[in-house]
């Protein structure tokens, strides 16, 4: 990456502060949580925002993906990186990166449970070895001086459950918070996340803890918000079927159920400014295949959206697809859209 968009002189944000004036985070979500979805988001009314996850070794390597999946802009503030890599050296180094990159935080990869990556020792892997995971961390945190965050997974698998252990870890590794996905690595994605497991780890944590799994609507991102007394809540797949969910979850936080939600939610409006901030890119192709992967997972529970995402996906640019996607929101009230948090197609890898 060119010097001229390095920069480490930048105001440190105070993460804890910005958590306590909005705990609902963007979960860093592979394809998709690219820096237009991060924008939207944002706009959506997110909190933090957290890049997909990143290698390390791609940035040791100087690969010009790694850097374009790093690229965020000033109104995504605050804007975490997530690393991943099993060679301590090399995460060190890449933290550092990131921090002169101008980056408020280095996430930690602990809890990706795709094979490719747990095979090299990479993401949950790690959790198997506390103490080689702390070394790794004090390591890292040394390198820079940005704060550093973690997300794991409630363990490796039914037997080997030791999430508090990687807490207090990450505690002595001086950490800023750890947020937990609550599933083994060994579920993947299927079952119910643990959320009792999730307020147990909490009680006991010598850090903010931030819970994560399962959280499809903003009446249940405030309601594991308060019965696990958690700082945080991480919100997946939930934004990518209704992208108000942020916002809406904010002001049921703030306001309780008296609130009287007047903000707009207008698929068409919404479409239209993602349109805009997806065309920044100036790549026609990447505009258009980004538009129909969103709009399908928006038309979610929608009626007849089969046939909607069958029509979706024969456009040819992303303005037919934009003009196809109006055509079809323009009929409901936001209202009329169904649960259907356990599509299968909503259901991989989504948080």
């Amino acid at each position: 990456m060119k010097d001229s968009l390095l920069k480490n002189d930048l105001p440190r944000v105070d993460l804890i502060a910005e958590l306590k004036k909005n705990p609902f985070v963007l979960a860093p979500m592979a394809a998709i949580t690219d820096s237009p979805f991060r924008s939207f988001m944002r706009e959506m009314g997110c909190g933090v925002v957290i890049t997909e996850l990143v290698s390390s070794f791609g940035i040791e390597y100087g690969s010009q993906k790694t850097f374009d999946l790093m690229r965020f802009t000033e109104a995504q503030r605050p804007v975490g990186v997530q690393l991943f890599g099993e060679d301590t050296g090399v995460m060190a180094r890449a933290a550092a990166f990131v921090e002169n990159l101008g980056a408020d935080f280095v996430d930690i990869n602990l809890g990706c449970p795709v094979p490719k990556v747990v095979k090299k020792g990479a993401g949950a892997a790690m959790l198997r070895e506390p103490k080689a995971l702390q070394k790794m961390l004090t390591e890292i945190k040394s390198a820079i001086h940005i704060p550093l965050t973690i997300k794991i997974r409630t363990g490796w698998d039914y037997t080997s459950v030791n999430a508090s252990e990687i807490v207090k870890a990450a505690y002595d590794s001086g950490v800023t918070w750890v947020a937990i996905h609550g599933r083994t690595r060994a579920q993947g994605y299927s079952g119910l996340a643990d959320w009792d497991l999730i307020s147990r780890v909490k009680e006991k944590s010598p850090l903010p803890i931030i819970g994560n799994g399962d959280v499809t609507t903003a009446a249940l991102a405030v309601q594991r918000l308060k019965e696990t007394g958690c700082d945080g809540v991480m919100i997946g797949r939930g934004c990518l079927k209704n992208p108000w969910i942020f916002r809406q979850a904010l002001n049921l936080w703030r306001h309780g159920d008296h609130f009287v939600d007047n903000m707009e939610k207008d698929f068409c409006h919404s479409l239209g400014r993602l349109k805009i901030l997806v065309d920044e890119r100036n790549d026609e192709r990447y505009a258009t295949l980004t538009m129909k992967k969103f709009t399908s997972w928006f038309s979610a529970g929608y009626p007849n959206s089969q046939n909607f995402r069958k029509n979706l996906f024969q456009a040819k640019t992303s303005q037919e697809l934009l003009d196809t996607a109006k055509e079809y929101f323009v009929q409901f009230d936001i209202s009329a859209q169904m649960d259907t948090s356990h599509e299968p197609f909503l259901m991989g890898g989504h948080g």
